[in-house]
């Protein structure tokens, strides 16, 4: 299986690429007004399975998933590359580049993605609580379900037009793939991997909203390099892209600032 993806930038051997993963009921549009401050950077933007040109597939989990993503950018040849991911697709990115990265990894950026729980009592909370929603995105009106899940405290700090606003955006998902895709990937499925990304060889950066104080407190719990996006919650380079474009700049080698 190859995960649809798309470019955007001028595609060169001497440069390495932008491997953006977006999050849950977003798709590979996520990134779209961050990519535009790029400049020509090549860049490949991959629609996870039950999302955009990929929802009519599936995965199993974060083994499946990875292995599908390598997959996908030998299938691109993709050869040099960072990872750049939010939420769900910053979990991927992070498991990717503990358990399944090849030799091509450059460095791993991730906004506002989860490292793992390392408590079996807060998996098994955390696998109710996903199948609860899973349930939700199966048997209700994906409208109600939208309206119920921005209202989570992790979105606090949304306005309620920028509420609105994400879930027009949402409301082209297909409840049914969204819900698999949730089963499969839930944070109580996801090994903890706190310990390898202390490990990694690689360049390791940690975004974060300055609003989104749930995030920052899992950082540093975890002694993750915590960087702040300012005017921003959990969807920091939706709510400020310039600014988290100008970090991301700013932790790119010199050799592929150029």
């Amino acid at each position: 299986m190859i995960l649809h993806a798309h470019w955007q930038g001028k595609h060169s051997a001497s440069e390495p690429v932008l491997v953006w993963l977006h999050g849950l009921l977003g798709d590979a549009e996520e990134w779209r007004e961050v990519q535009s401050l790029m400049g020509k950077r090549p860049q490949l933007s991959i629609n996870l399975p039950g999302h955009g040109g990929s929802q009519a597939q599936f995965t199993t989990g974060f083994e499946a998933l990875s292995a599908t993503l390598s997959r996908t950018l030998r299938y691109h040849r993709v050869r040099r590359y960072w990872l750049i991911g939010y939420s769900l697709g910053g979990r991927l990115a992070i498991y990717h580049a503990c358990r399944h990265a090849e030799r091509g990894l450059e460095g791993v950026v991730v906004e506002g993605g989860h490292p793992g729980l390392d408590c079996s009592e807060q998996r098994a909370l955390r696998l109710e609580q996903d199948e609860r929603w899973a349930r939700r995105f199966r048997e209700q009106p994906l409208l109600h379900t939208l309206e119920a899940w921005y209202q989570q405290p992790v979105f606090a700090s949304l306005t309620r037009s920028q509420r609105a606003s994400l879930i027009a955006k949402r409301r082209h998902n297909h409840g049914a793939a969204v819900a698999a895709m949730l089963s499969a990937t839930s944070l109580a499925r996801q090994p903890w991997l706190v310990p390898e990304l202390h490990r990694l060889s690689v360049p390791f950066h940690y975004f974060c909203g300055e609003q989104d104080r749930k995030f920052q407190q899992l950082a540093a719990q975890a002694s993750l390099p915590c960087e702040l996006i300012p005017g921003a919650g959990h969807n920091a380079h939706r709510a400020n892209p310039s600014a988290f474009v100008r970090q991301l700049a700013q932790r790119l080698t010199p050799e592929e600032l150029r």
